[in-house]
């Protein structure tokens, strides 16, 4: 899938301002590097990606020049976090302060900047701890996702993980239940969706993938009457949140 680079996210460009960015601190989702290019200088920015587990992309310096904004990416650019990235330990531990059974959603796939910070906005209107996100096949916490997520971004803490199928395991063993989105599920109000739980969604094109999809204690389905068989991802997670919130506070 070809990721798609707007003004309104924040790239970096240029060997310097990439390093320093690194050294800084600066959350960096993703890493681009033009392929062939061995020089000691982009050596020293790959180290740093690879200190803090960035995904390193190495391309075509074509592909570098349709992203570039400035025009002097030097073969190096980096594509950063609008927002800084929780751990999933500040997300249970939102839940332990509010004396509330851990909610926590949980995004499979889904790429569209548009898509994520719709989702975040309900996780926070539908009371959830917390979103976590993996670091592959995902939207990074970009300026357009916090524009989408109408604030919502600033209250409710996202994290992002390696494995999202050995993080759902992990937190199996604090308590939680995993329920994630599938038409062929069963209808959510048979399920028994309250306590400690995880959502899983999953991307509109392949939804929650095999591997995440076994982690899961339970499959829930939307009912749907119309002609076409699936809805947008944002909107079949405020579906199933609000599913949860019901049986809550019934």
């Amino acid at each position: 899938m070809t990721e798609e680079f707007t003004t309104e996210e924040f790239i970096i460009e240029g060997r310097n301002a990439v390093l320093e960015a690194f050294r800084a601190g600066k959350t960096i989702d993703k890493l681009y590097v033009q392929e062939g290019i061995k020089d000691g200088p982009v050596q020293s920015i790959i180290r740093e990606a690879k200190k803090q587990d960035t995904i390193v992309n190495f391309v075509s310096r074509e592909r570098l020049n349709q992203m570039s904004q400035e025009g002097r990416h030097q073969g190096v650019i980096a594509h950063a976090a609008a927002y800084e990235y929780a751990e999933v330990e500040d997300i249970l531990k939102a839940a332990e302060e509010k004396g509330e059974p851990p909610f926590i959603f949980l995004l499979d796939g889904i790429e569209d900047p548009h898509n994520l910070g719709a989702i975040i906005r309900t996780a926070n209107l539908a009371g959830a701890h917390g979103v976590i996100i993996p670091k592959r096949r995902a939207s990074g916490l970009t300026a357009v996702v916090a524009k989408t997520s109408a604030g919502a971004l600033n209250y409710t803490p996202v994290a992002k993980v390696t494995n999202l199928a050995a993080t759902i395991e992990e937190l199996k063993e604090k308590g939680l239940w995993f329920v994630c989105a599938d038409m062929n599920g069963e209808l959510m109000y048979r399920l028994n969706l309250k306590g400690p739980i995880g959502l899983v969604i999953g991307s509109e094109g392949d939804g929650v993938g095999r591997l995440v999809r076994e982690k899961c204690d339970m499959v829930a389905s939307i009912p749907m009457k119309g002609d076409i068989d699936s809805l947008n991802a944002s909107v079949a997670a405020g579906v199933l949140a609000y599913e949860i919130v019901r049986q809550r506070l019934g």
